[in-house]
């Protein structure tokens, strides 16, 4: 007699899914995330308006894939899996479709055989990689090119984002920005700030820092060679705080009292912070009138209400730390050449120029309204991050498509060698891989499959083929003439990480949900 599932140990409420169902279940949600950001893909892909639920009910306009899938809310697990493993990596958009198209078909496999499957998937991803680092190039030693290189790469980057009309001049801001980190990498040391009115492409980088705040009222306004202490401290606490607190006292004068010692109090905090010989102050909580007019008395500039964001990176910019008590002299300054107010549109601003962190700068952002500039802002992060791939690893690739139809073809014929159910794995990697210049001749109202086609022609004709998918011109196209570079850290990242992803969304063959929680 077999026996059963013993009854009563699941809770009551809880749903379980098993075999075919819940594998069917994996490869819905697979399709679903694929999906939601394949028309994002490419130098035509869309544009999605994401509104909240919240209170203001937020309306985000993006076509980043990242932000997409963070904004929205996903209830199938398997969906959540794939969307927490594709947050980890540069490129989401290729590796959510390579999952999609190799999981979909190896569908078929017996799940009990898939183990064959999986090898044929860590093979076809190897012989991938091989044929990837084979096709790459380096020019780093070459100064002019390895630029030009960082150029195209930036312009491809930035192809499919809003800021495709003036990619030539952002990939610019990108690309200096990213040599003045001189290979440090630190992203940080790039400031971004957004400022509405104007167009995109008034839209430059500068030098030092540009801190969003306004100095204190009756203080220098420019301060040169400049000893600066960053503090989170209160500056508050010279007035009393008469709501919520109870003083018992038979006259006024003994409220007077209590003011003026608070006062003192507050005299004797400000003199400790003077006496590091500073110029200049920078709190991130308020500073009120009374300090602030200390500070004006001894002519030290002081600024207040510093975002915490801003004011960590500003300290790393000026080669400080951030402080919070000033009893002692050891607190670490920061210093910079000069600090002034600048203009910005109508907006007042504070430029810091000759900082400690000498790689520091500041882009500075214009746009039409606040929608556009946060777009622009993640558009230009994307740029960024994938140039500071490429500079700790200054391999080149082309760009368009050319990769994967040159991977898809080195898959194919590892397929034909193979025997077993490992080539039909290989062979639905090798579908993957071509699935993605095929999206992006969709995005562009092309056909597909007469482009694929073409460029498989033309990749078997000849091997040193440069052929890809010119989006613009809609055909087939010499991808070094057009200029379209990818970063080989970013394409093998994605490639490795496609294969785990499929491997592990093949491997559910149970989905067990937890019974929903009761209100008392």
């Amino acid at each position: 007699m077999m026996m059963g599932q013993p009854s009563g140990v699941l809770a009551q409420g809880v749903q379980e899914e098993r075999g075919e169902d819940a594998r069917l279940s994996a490869f819905v949600g697979a399709v679903a995330i694929a999906e939601l950001v394949k028309t994002t893909l490419g130098p035509k892909g869309m544009d999605k308006i994401l509104q909240s639920m919240s209170r203001g009910q937020e309306v985000t306009v993006t076509n980043d894939g990242a932000t997409i899938l963070k904004s929205v809310y996903i209830d199938n697990p398997a969906a959540k899996v794939l969307v927490g493993k594709v947050f980890m990596e540069v490129r989401l958009k290729g590796l959510v479709l390579v999952t999609n198209d190799g999981a979909t078909i190896l569908k078929s496999v017996h799940q009990q055989s898939s183990c064959q499957g999986f090898r044929g998937f860590r093979e076809a991803s190897d012989c991938a990689r091989k044929v990837l680092e084979e096709c790459s190039f380096n020019n780093a030693q070459d100064t002019t090119r390895f630029h030009q290189d960082l150029m195209n790469i930036a312009m491809t980057t930035l192809s499919s984002k809003i800021l495709t009309g003036d990619k030539a001049h952002f990939a610019r801001l990108a690309v200096d920005a990213i040599l003045r980190l001189k290979g440090s990498g630190n992203l940080e040391a790039i400031h971004i700030i957004k400022k509405a009115g104007g167009t995109l492409r008034e839209s430059y980088l500068d030098e030092g820092y540009i801190l969003d705040k306004k100095i204190g009222v009756g203080q220098p306004k420019r301060i040169e060679n400049a000893r600066i202490l960053v503090a989170n401290t209160a500056m508050d606490t010279d007035k009393v705080k008469i709501y919520g607190a109870r003083v018992r006292t038979d006259s006024m004068a003994k409220v007077a009292e209590i003011e003026a010692a608070e006062k003192e109090k507050m005299r004797e905090k400000c003199m400790k912070i003077i006496n590091h010989n500073i110029n200049c102050f920078i709190d991130r909580q308020l500073i009120y009138n009374f300090p602030e007019e200390i500070f004006a008395d001894h002519g030290v500039m002081a600024i207040e209400h510093a975002d915490f964001e801003g004011i960590e990176n500003l300290a790393l910019v000026l080669g400080g730390e951030i402080s919070s008590t000033f009893d002692g002299q050891d607190a670490k300054l920061g210093h910079c050449k000069l600090i002034e107010e600048i203009m910005i549109g109508e907006d007042r601003l504070i430029h810091f120029s000759g900082v400690a962190l000498g790689e520091a700068c500041t882009i500075v952002l214009r746009g039409a309204s606040s929608h556009i500039l946060e777009e622009a802002e993640r558009s230009l992060h994307d740029a960024l991050c994938v140039l500071q791939a490429t500079v700790r690893d200054s391999r080149v690739i082309y760009g368009g498509g050319w990769p994967e139809i040159r991977m898809a073809k080195a898959v194919d014929e590892l397929a034909a060698r193979t025997p077993g159910k490992k080539s039909l794995a290989m062979s639905a990697y090798a579908r993957a891989l071509r699935a993605l210049p095929a999206t992006i001749c969709d995005n562009a109202g092309l056909d597909s499959a007469e482009l694929v086609a073409n460029l498989r022609a033309a990749h078997a004709a000849d091997p040193n083929s440069r052929m890809g998918v010119d989006a613009v011109c809609g055909e087939a196209g010499d991808m070094a003439q057009l200029g379209i570079y990818e970063a080989f850290r970013v394409k093998s990242q994605v490639l490795a990480s496609a294969t785990e992803a499929a491997e592990m969304i093949l491997r559910v063959d149970e989905i067990i949900k937890a019974a929903p929680r009761r209100r008392q």
